[in-house]
């Protein structure tokens, strides 16, 4: 590795404002544990799974059902 790099002819990343927000979220071990497992059976991240099940909320404008 070089000590030193010149960055003076870089571009900005084109996808950088695709980026969405970092989040923080506790989370008890039972829903962590269904969002693992899932996403384990369906081959991809527990965090893109949890992503794509949020935006599918978002997008359909689901709500919560009261009694829960």
């Amino acid at each position: 590795m070089r000590d030193n790099y010149d960055f003076s002819n870089s571009t900005q990343n084109p996808y950088a404002k695709s980026f969405g927000q970092e989040v923080k979220l506790q989370l008890d071990d039972a829903t962590l544990g269904f969002f693992k497992q899932m996403a384990e059976e369906k081959g991809m991240t527990y965090q893109g799974l949890m992503y794509l099940y949020l935006q599918d909320c978002a997008k359909t404008k689901r709500e919560l059902i009261s009694g829960m």
